[in-house]
Formats: structure tokens, C-alpha cells, sequence
């Protein structure tokens, strides 16, 4: 079985799996009320698949709930690493310290 794309993606599936269980309702049924094939919407539940935005949404909407509660809390230290993890704002902190510098 593959592995989570990464812990965001596999808290993002548990939370999903959680609410439609909750609601006592199938893969099967999410998915077609989605308008998704069902081997997709496992793929999210697992944590192995990177839905999109416009996906969330339309499961979110399903599921009834904030697509915003099914992301909560989630940061970069649960995506996968990456070599270049500076946020906005440091971004443009180095940026203007490396041209005062230059000029």
C-alpha cells in the first residue's frame, strides 16, 4: 500500500474518513455526491492523494462541515521537507538585507 503523500495529507483523509463514518455513509456514496470516482476518494482518505482546492471544497460540502475544519491546524511542519522552507516574510527580510549590502 503507498504511503501518505505527506502527515498533511494524512490527517486531511483522517478527518475526512472520520466525518463521513460519523455520518454513517459509504466511500461509495461521498463520492458520487462529490461527483468523484470512488478509487479518489480513498486515495484522500489514505492520505495518498493531493486533492485539489476545488476538491476539498466539493467534499467539505458533502461532509457538511467548513472545508476550513478539515485543514485546521496543519503547517509546513507537516508537509514534506522541502529545500527551501522560508515563509514571505523572511523571504523579503534577506532580500533587503543582501541589497543594502550590495548597493
Amino acid at each position: 500500500m503507498p504511503e501518505p503523500h505527506s502527515q498533511a495529507a494524512r490527517l486531511f483523509g483522517e478527518r475526512v474518513r472520520d466525518a463521513r463514518i460519523g455520518l454513517g455513509l459509504s466511500q461509495e456514496s461521498i463520492a458520487d455526491l462529490a461527483e468523484m470516482h470512488v478509487t479518489n476518494f480513498g486515495k484522500i482518505e489514505r492520505g495518498v492523494a493531493n486533492p485539489s482546492l476545488h476538491t476539498i471544497v466539493r467534499i467539505a460540502t458533502v461532509l457538511g462541515v467548513d472545508p476550513a475544519t478539515l485543514v485546521a491546524g496543519l503547517g509546513q511542519g507537516d508537509l514534506p521537507e522541502r529545500m527551501h522552507a522560508l515563509t514571505a516574510a523572511e523571504y523579503i527580510r534577506e532580500r533587503n538585507l543582501r541589497s543594502g549590502s550590495a548597493g
